[in-house]
This record gives C-alpha cells, structure tokens and sequence, in this order.
C-alpha cells in the first residue's frame, strides 16, 4: 500500500515538473523551435514580379538560415482586402512570429489586427507608415534608381527614340519606376510615353496599352506590377526591347528582356528577423536601394547587350551609389 501512494507521489511532482518546465519556455519567448513567417500577397506566388519578389526573399533567408530556423507559409491571390484581413488574422491567431502583408491596400486593416496582437510582428509594403504600433514594420523601395539606370540604357538601344511604358496604379514603389524610368530615358534623349491601365492585375489592359505604345512607333518598353505579363506577351511578338523590374523577368522572353531590377527584400528582412528574435517587434522603416544590394540590376545573358550599353547602366548604378548622379525625385 505504501508502494502504490509512492507512486502516486512520484507522478504527481514529475507531473508538476512537466508544468513548471513549460512555463518556463514561455517565460522566456524562445521554445528553440523555428522562427515562423507568414506572407499574404495579392497575386500569385510564381508571378514574376511584386508577390515573387517577397517569397524570394524569404526563401533566400530560410536558405541562408536553415529550414530547421525559418517556417514560411504563403497565402497569394488576395488582392480583395477582406480575404487578405482574414488570413493575415488567422495567421496572428496561430502564433507565427512575423506576418507580412504585402501589399499597399492592406494599411486599411493592418493597425486593427496589430492592436488585437501585440504580441505579433507585422510588416507590410510598400510603404513607410508603422502606424505609431511598437509591433508594425513597414518596407519599401527606392524603385526610381533602377528604374533610371534601365531608362538611360533604353535611350541608348531605342532606333525611333520612343519608348512606352505601362503602369498599373500612380501609387508607391510603381510610381516611383516609372517616373525614374522616364527621367533615366529623357536624359538621353527619348521621347516616352506613359499609359496607366488602373489596375495591378488585369494583363488585357496592359496587353492594350503595349500595343498602343507599339503602333505609335515605341520599339522598347517597360512596365511594373503582376501584369505586366500581357505586356511582355506583346512586346515578344513585336520585337520590342523589354526591360523588367521587381522580379528578373527573363523567362517571360528571353530574346527581347534587357535586363530587370530586381528586388532583394532578403537585405532587410534578415534584419529584422533578428531584431524581432531580440524582442524588437517592429516601430521601424526599412528601404531597399542600389547602395544597400536591396536593388540589383540583373542582365540576360541571352540578349547581345552592346558593351557601350552595358557600361552606361554600370556607371549609372555607381553615380547614384555614390551621389554624383540624381533620378531626379
């Protein structure tokens, strides 16, 4: 009989070891699991342009860290703002550390769902407003520097000099493309022309607008956001110069893209991994630039670039590296 209630008391405090132990990992935030990073994105994954843009990223980071470290889950499609509220909730509510939303529209309900977690990082871009929340990041980039240095070159290539770009919405890190674009290519003396379709997504629109540029005589083209695909599709079958940005574009067309500025969020998302794993949540602006690697200008190696060309957009990259050179914004 004394045996048996030995047991039982032997059960009971390694019970309340078991408690004491788990209360003690979540007293200190740090279980030795994997840091957990969800991303909500409006278009699809694989699209070669701003929702690849962030999944590149932290994939690179899991790649750098280990898969062991970083747990990444993605939710694209949801450029309906109610769908994207929803998941980004859903993924505070199951607990990942960092939840992205990557999106301009998605400021509408972001400060909401980061007051119902403060215990929850957030980031979201482009954009440069962390809303005064301790547990907010926001992210953008310096998208006119590339886009001026392509702008120089597409001057240097164009035989009509007229060059057309296609714009989706005149907000953020889009505006910010097409306004360096345009001054990098006016620099050199281009005539260009811009047409905005008023939507992010919709390739038939873009598809329009290219053949618009090309029937009034454009012979290189550029263009920004996920649908820039019709565009693309337009410019192949007309020969028309392509010149890509967000994502390396090269696959869509590998015998007229020029070359694209790609972004690399990866150079400030690893910061601030490590600054939310060091208990700083967020209340910070993050910005990619040529100067920080956050931008590169990637050539394909698959169009003959002439080497005077080439060495214009090199040059371009040092000057506003180093400050001698302006996109004018």
């Amino acid at each position: 009989m004394r045996m048996a209630k030995g047991w039982r008391l032997l059960a009971l405090l390694g019970a309340l070891a078991l408690v004491a132990g788990a209360c003690g990992g979540d007293d200190d935030g740090d279980d030795g699991g994997a840091f957990r990073i969800a991303i909500v994105a409006p278009s699809a994954s694989n699209d070669l342009a701003f929702s690849q843009s962030i999944v590149d990223a932290v994939n690179a980071i899991q790649a750098e860290m280990g898969a062991d470290a970083i747990e990444i889950a993605i939710t694209d499609g949801t450029f309906v703002v109610e769908d994207a509220a929803a998941n980004m909730r859903g993924y505070a509510d199951d607990g990942y550390d960092l939840v992205i939303g990557h999106g301009s529209q998605y400021g509408s309900f972001l400060p909401e769902i980061a007051e119902d977690f403060p215990d929850t990082a957030f980031a979201w871009g482009t954009a440069s407003d962390t809303f005064g929340l301790d547990n907010v990041s926001a992210y953008t980039a310096a998208a006119d520097e590339g886009a001026y240095v392509q702008g120089i070159m597409a001057a240097a290539l164009s035989t009509s000099g007229k060059i057309g770009v296609v714009g989706p919405v005149d907000v953020g890190d889009a505006a910010l493309y097409v306004q360096g674009f345009v001054n990098g290519a006016e620099s050199g003396g281009a005539d260009v022309a811009v047409a905005f379709t008023g939507d992010f997504g919709n390739t038939t629109l873009a598809a329009e607008a290219a053949n618009a540029h090309v029937a009034n005589g454009a012979d290189v083209m550029t263009g920004t956001a996920q649908m820039v695909v019709g565009a693309v599709g337009v410019a192949e079958q007309q020969g028309v110069l392509w010149f890509g940005t967000q994502s390396n574009q090269t696959s869509l067309a590998d015998s007229i893209v020029v070359s694209s500025q790609v972004y690399k969020w990866e150079v400030v998302l690893s910061d601030l991994v490590e600054q939310i794993k060091d208990g700083n949540l967020g209340g910070q602006t993050y910005e990619i630039n040529l100067a920080n690697g956050g931008l590169v200008i990637e050539y394909n190696d698959a169009y003959n670039l002439p080497a005077d060309v080439r060495q214009a957009g090199d040059d371009a990259v040092a000057g506003i590296i180093d400050g001698s050179m302006s996109t004018g914004l």
